[in-house]
C-alpha cells in the first residue's frame, strides 16, 4: 500500500503521550542499531557512507513547520520514487523541533516515514538535538510537548532526548558531498572525527563545531561565532577539509536563507533552509533533489536541482 502523508499526519495530530513515545521509542532502536551495509548506505558509528548513484532527496531544517514537511514531500514526489526504488535516499540535516507549532508533529512524520524506510531515510542531528551542554535556546520543544501532553510529557520529551543522541553526525557521498549540519572543524583530521564525534565530546570539539559552525566569507580559517558556541569558518579551512575527505561540496542547514538556500566559499558550500514563516520570516523554502551518479565541481551547478517554495 503506498504511503499516505495525509495520514501520516492526521495520525500525528491524534496521537496520545503514549503512542508518540513508543513511536520515538521504536525509530530510536532502530537508528541505534543501524551498522554495516544497509541498502544503499553505509554505517560507521554515526556516520553514513551513500553510494555515489541513484537520487537523493535533501532536506534542511524544519522547525516545527510541517506544512512544508508536507509541502516537500508532496513537490518531489519523493515518498511514491523510495517506493518504486531501493536505491533512492532521503537525508534530513536537523532540527525538526523549536520555533515552529507543529514540533512533536514533525518529529512523529519523520520518524514515521523513517520506519517505513529503514534503508533509505537519514535523519542527522542539528544542534537543536545536541547533548545536554549544549541545548539551543530558545529550546520550546518541552513547552509544546507540556502543551500537548499535560503531566505526561516528560516521558515525550525524555524520549525524544534519547533519540538525540543516535541521530547522525555526518554524510558523506564519496567524490562528491560532505553533509554536516552546521559546520567544520579545525580539528578534522580522519573519517573517524566524524563518525565518533559524539564519543569524543566534550574534550573535544568536533560535534560542538559540526552542529554549530558557519561559513564565513570574511575570514580565511575561524574566528569565534556570534551564537555563542561554534565557530565561523573560512573558505581556507573548507578547502582543506573537502580536500582531505575526498569531495567537492559542503551541504549544510543551519542558517536561515531569505531564497531558501544560498552559496558560500566560491562554490563550496550550499546551505538549506527548508522551513518558512516566524520567527525567522523568509520568503522561500528550499531542498535539494539531485542525482548521486553525477560528477560536480562546485554547488553553482546544484542550482538547477534546488527547488525553492
Amino acid at each position: 500500500m503506498p504511503t499516505d502523508i495525509a495520514q501520516i499526519v492526521k495520525d500525528g495530530f491524534e496521537a496520545n503521550c503514549e503512542t508518540f513515545t513508543k513511536l520515538v521509542g521504536d525509530a530510536t532502536e532502530l537508528i541505534c542499531g543501524e551498522k554495516g551495509n544497509i541498502g544503499n548506505l553505509t554505517i560507521n558509528e554515526r556516520l553514513v557512507k551513500i553510494k555515489p548513484e541513484s537520487e537523493a532527496l535533501v532536506v534542511g531544517d524544519l522547525h516545527g513547520d510541517l506544512e512544508s514537511l508536507v509541502d516537500i514531500l508532496k513537490a518531489s514526489d519523493y515518498l511514491q520514487k523510495l517506493e518504486e526504488s531501493t536505491d533512492k535516499v532521503l537525508v534530513f540535516l536537523g532540527d525538526y523541533g523549536d520555533r515552529g507549532d507543529c514540533s512533536a508533529e514533525v518529529y512523529y512524520t519523520v520518524l514515521n516515514l523513517k520506519l517505513h524506510f529503514p534503508k533509505q531515510i537519514v535523519l542527522m542531528r542539528g544542534n537543536h538535538e545536541g547533548p545536554e551542554d549544549l541545548i539551543a535556546e530558545p529550546h520550546d520543544l518541552p513547552l509544546q510537548l507540556q502543551t500537548r501532553f499535560g503531566e505526561k510529557w516528560t516521558e515525550a520529551y525524555a524520549s525524544v532526548r534519547r533519540l538525540f543522541g543516535c541521530l547522525y553526525n555526518a554524510v558523506l557521498v564519496e567524490e562528491r558531498y560532505l553533509l554536516i549540519h552546521g559546520g567544520l572543524s579545525s580539528h578534522m583530521r580522519l573519517i573517524m572525527d566524524l563518525a565518533g564525534a559524539h564519543v569524543a565530546h566534550p574534550k573535544q570539539r568536533f560535534l560542538e563545531d559540526m552542529l554549530w559552525s558557519d561559513p564565513s566569507d570574511m575570514i580565511k580559517e575561524t574566528c569565534a561565532s556570534p551564537r555563542g558556541a561554534g565557530k565561523l569558518f573560512g573558505e581556507k579551512l573548507t578547502d582543506r577539509i573537502l580536500n582531505r575527505f575526498d569531495v567537492k561540496v559542503l551541504i549544510r542547514g543551519h542558517e536561515p536563507c531569505p531564497e531558501g538556500f544560498k552559496i558560500d566559499h566560491n562554490g563550496k558550500v550550499l546551505t538549506l533552509f527548508s522551513r518558512k514563516g516566524p520567527p525567522y520570516f523568509n520568503e522561500y523554502g528550499a531542498y535539494l533533489d539531485v542525482e548521486l551518479s553525477e560528477k560536480i565541481e562546485n554547488a553553482e551547478q546544484l542550482k538547477p536541482y534546488i527547488h525553492k517554495f
